[in-house]
């Protein structure tokens, strides 16, 4: 009976596909009665602006407010950039798209980027670049750079290590002479530069590179050599095929004695690209991103160069062969050398926050148009910006680069109105904001590829692409982890300086030290934990408590006969919690005084909500506020709870938010827009 039933449902499947088949060949329409698709409504594409809540604040003004500044010469660089094909525009669901074609050679990449650049001289893009005057100037200047990056980091690097690298130290460690002769050909690219630092063996320690530098009074020549191969030039952007010169930061050698590190100009390339003689010069290779830089190897074979290329606004060498400067001291000699090269540190911070902003609105946009299951049983897909966690994933985020905005401005506003005297603090304050903007931006990036499923993986979507080619801030201008040692020693000789002084605490924003320990409610509450007090409190109880710990535990081995130095590296990981610690108070100030600039009531509101999301993750991921008792796992469990809340209160202004970043369309992903009509057959055919 059974094996009856197999086979009579056996021939019902082979009647059946006979049917199908003989329809298909003699191609006839199925009847009713064998319809093989029943009929669903297809996805379609709702743009959040139609169905979003209306923004309750003005999204211009927070703009101007994150931008901070040169707004209209912003502008105008995004649309000049739209006029030229040199951008690759490509036309994706009715929109035009323009970002670089990575399906190019490196070969490829390095030439666009170089008649990219051309373009941009042609038209005046970088007009008083390296020979105008003021902060007015520079603003403006870093805000064309901004603009650049957001296009395309290669584009952005190449163009930085010509201006800010090549250009800067030619105007801040050369003199009148080096100005005169070389600014104004750098700024329409007669010159064009490198900056030759880093070596196979030594990037972070400058102090330890092992070019070889000396000088022969008999022709008033400086003899440049690299003596082994860990001292061959290693990354230099541009010199693998377009610099035409290059600073050489070189160990300096005066009868025997060494001097330090100093930098020399050197021309490595005549004018027609030919390598020039005792130069070698190889190229780096294939990387995972940044492949329209030509980074480049660089070996000098006793390369003769005139005594007046030493860079000499620090110290100088007389025709006779006499070191001359006025700061005797070796290290504060360097220190001052080394002051100028911030402008590196600055302008990552702030690319990688630019980044960042790309991620999330690319993310966002797409969580508010996509759908993925239903919660009821028939009813509609969600969005899947209205589950909790995707809020939890995406909104948090957001926060941190808002703050991250606000203190990427100050930076650049103390920056461009540097004095010597405020050398050291843009040193620490701009090595904590680069090392948490760029490991913020990695995360973002992350964490955004992932939100878009794998539309995040398509390079034309952007995201994915950005994580390789923005990988390298970690470690370039100087290793995150390294910096963050830097501002926890600079602190701590702060600290031991205001101790043995016994004279307030003043700079860095240090100033909370002077006042009584703050006091965390035992029990915290909703309002309270959302009043800016609260959160300025916690968070300069954790700084001040890690650097009390790290100055005791530092005297401690002091006092067990074990050098300063040691002791810092036995402290690693309070150093760490430290500069972590001052760089979130940092950041968290920079909000505050920028919430505290505006007038308007809504965006004040909705800035107090952006502020409060901020503080509230920082303490609760950083588990430094439990591990060091500054919450208690009760007040640990309402931060949590608060920050679930935070989100869904700023649910509804996700759209607003990221419009306010005033990136436009055209340089976002097509998943940030109509994903469904950028995939249709027809775009596969054109």
């Amino acid at each position: 009976m059974e094996n009856s039933k197999n086979s009579s449902s056996s021939m019902e499947k082979v009647n059946f596909r006979t049917k199908i088949l003989s329809r298909h060949l003699n191609q006839e329409n199925p009847t009713s009665n064998y319809s093989i698709l029943q009929s669903f409504p297809c996805l379609s594409y709702n743009p959040p602006e139609f169905s979003e809540p209306s923004s309750i604040f003005d999204t211009k003004e927070m703009r101007k407010l994150m931008d901070g500044h040169n707004l209209q010469e912003r502008d105008w660089l995004f649309g000049l950039m739209l006029q030229s094909n040199l951008f690759n525009p490509k036309i994706r669901g009715g929109k035009v798209f323009v970002q670089p074609d990575y399906n190019q050679s490196k070969e490829q990449q390095r030439e666009i980027t170089m008649r990219r650049i051309g373009y941009l001289l042609q038209n005046g893009v970088f007009e008083s670049w390296l020979t105008g005057k003021g902060p007015e100037d520079e603003l403006m200047k870093l805000a064309l750079l901004d603009v650049v990056g957001i296009f395309d980091h290669s584009l952005a690097i190449k163009i930085g290590v010509h201006f800010f690298l090549w250009g800067g130290a030619i105007k801040f460690f050369g003199t009148q002479r080096h100005h005169d002769k070389w600014l104004r050909d750098t700024e329409n690219y007669v010159v064009k530069g490198c900056f030759a630092m880093t070596e196979l063996g030594h990037g972070s320690n400058v102090r330890g590179i092992e070019t070889v530098t000396t000088y022969d009074s008999s022709t008033g020549e400086f003899v440049i050599n690299t003596p082994c191969e860990s001292a061959q030039k290693y990354w230099i952007g541009g010199a693998a095929n377009h610099a035409t010169h290059t600073v050489v930061f070189s160990q300096l050698h005066i009868d025997g004695k060494n001097q330090g590190v100093h930098a020399f100009i050197a021309q490595i390339r005549d004018a027609n690209g030919n390598i020039c003689p005792n130069i070698r010069i190889a190229d780096c290779g294939h990387k995972i991103g940044l492949n329209g830089v030509d980074n480049g190897r660089i070996w000098f074979d006793n390369v003769r160069v005139p005594r007046e290329n030493l860079l000499n606004s620090v110290a100088d060498v007389s025709p006779d062969g006499k070191y001359l400067t006025a700061i005797k001291d070796p290290d504060q000699r360097f220190a001052a050398f080394m002051a100028p090269l911030t402008s590196g540190r600055v302008t990552i911070a702030v690319s990688a926050t630019y980044s960042a902003k790309i991620g999330l609105a690319t993310a966002l946009r797409y969580s508010l148009t996509r759908r993925a299951f239903s919660v009821t049983p028939n009813g509609p897909e969600v969005l899947i910006l209205d589950y909790p966690s995707h809020q939890r994933r995406l909104l948090p985020l957001l926060s941190k680069t808002y703050a991250m905005s606000f203190a990427c401005n100050y930076l650049k506003k103390i920056y461009v109105k540097r004095t010597p005297e405020m050398n050291k603090v843009i040193h620490v304050i701009s090595s904590a904001f680069k090392a948490t903007a760029s490991w913020h931006n990695m995360r973002t990036l992350q964490e955004c590829r992932e939100a878009c499923g794998g539309q995040g993986l398509k390079t034309e979507n952007r995201v994915g692409q950005l994580k390789g080619e923005f990988d390298v801030q970690s470690t370039f201008e100087g290793d995150n982890n390294v910096l963050m040692q830097q501002v926890s020693k600079a602190l701590l000789g702060e600290y031991v300086t205001a101790k043995r002084s016994k004279k307030p605490f003043k700079g860095l924003g240090l100033e909370h030290m002077n006042k009584s320990r703050p006091v965390v409610p035992s029990q915290l509450t909703s309002s309270a934990m959302r009043q800016a007090q609260f959160q300025n409190d916690i968070f300069c109880l954790r700084e001040r408590d890690l650097l009390e710990c790290f100055a005791a535990e530092v005297s401690l081995c002091q006092s067990q006969g074990k050098s300063k130095e040691y002791a810092f590296t036995l402290n690693y990981q309070l150093a760490e919690d430290l500069g972590r610690a001052f760089s979130d108070r940092a950041v968290l100030h920079t909000f505050l005084e920028a919430e505290a600039s505006v007038t308007s009531g809504p965006l004040k509101n909705i800035l107090g909500l952006v502020r409060s999301m901020y503080a509230l993750v920082t303490v609760d991921e950083d588990v430094a506020f439990l591990r060091y008792g500054y919450l208690s796992t009760d007040n640990a469990a309402m931060v949590r709870k608060e920050v679930a809340k935070l989100c869904s209160e700023l649910r509804p202004h996700a759209l607003s938010l990221v419009s306010s970043f005033g990136i436009p369309d055209a340089f976002l992903g097509p998943i940030a827009f109509n994903w469904v009509e950028a995939n249709v057959w027809s775009s596969e055919q054109n």
